[in-house]
C-alpha cells in the first residue's frame, strides 16, 4: 500500500473483533429525497467502487452448511446514513478537503447517461460543488469520517408490503 492508497494492511483484518476496532470508518451516505430504486443503485454503485479501491476491506468468505461457498464480506462494517440534498453537498465538500479520506461518489449525471464516456463528458465540465450527488462513500481514520458525518441519521425503512 503506497501513501496515496487507502486500506487496511493484511495484519489489521482482524474479524473476530468488533467493528468499531478498525482503525478506518467507511460509511455510506445517500439522499434522502432520491427515489428508491435511484437510491439502492447509486448505494450498490458507491460500494462496489470503494470495494475495489480499498485493500484488504473484503473479508474471507466461507461456506455454509450445505458446503456452498460464499465470498467475503466487508469485514470493517460500514453504516448507510441520509441526508439532503445541500447536506450531502457539505458532507462532499468537508470529505473531499480533509487529508487521508476516501470520497466516492456517485453524480445525478452517471444515472442518466446510458453510455459511460457521455457520464465522463458532462463530468469533465461541471464543477465539484453542481454535481448533484446521489450517494457518497467514505473510508478513512475513524475520526475524521465521524466529525464529517456525526450528524447524519442511520438510513431506515421498512420492508415493502407483499402484494395483496
Amino acid at each position: 500500500m503506497t501513501a496515496n492508497e487507502i486500506g487496511f494492511l493484511p495484519d489489521e483484518v482482524v474479524t473476530a473483533e468488533p467493528t468499531r476496532n478498525a482503525r478506518l470508518k467507511w460509511v455510506v451516505v445517500v439522499d434522502a429525497a432520491v427515489p428508491a430504486g435511484e437510491a439502492v443503485n447509486a448505494v450498490a454503485c458507491v460500494a462496489a467502487a470503494t470495494g475495489a479501491a480499498v485493500d484488504n476491506l473484503l473479508a474471507h468468505g466461507g461456506p455454509d452448511a450445505d458446503g456452498v461457498h460464499h465470498p467475503g464480506l466487508p469485514w470493517a462494517g460500514c453504516s448507510v446514513l441520509t441526508a439532503t440534498a445541500e447536506e450531502l453537498a457539505a458532507v462532499r465538500a468537508k470529505a473531499v478537503d480533509s487529508a487521508g479520506v476516501l470520497v466516492v461518489d456517485m453524480p445525478r449525471a452517471a444515472q442518466t447517461h446510458r453510455v459511460y464516456d457521455g457520464y465522463l463528458a458532462e463530468l469533465v465540465t461541471t464543477p465539484g460543488a453542481e454535481l448533484a450527488c446521489r450517494a457518497l462513500s467514505l473510508v478513512g481514520p475513524r475520526n475524521r469520517v465521524s466529525a464529517i458525518t456525526k450528524w447524519l441519521g442511520l438510513l431506515t425503512g421498512g420492508a415493502a408490503s407483499p402484494p395483496a
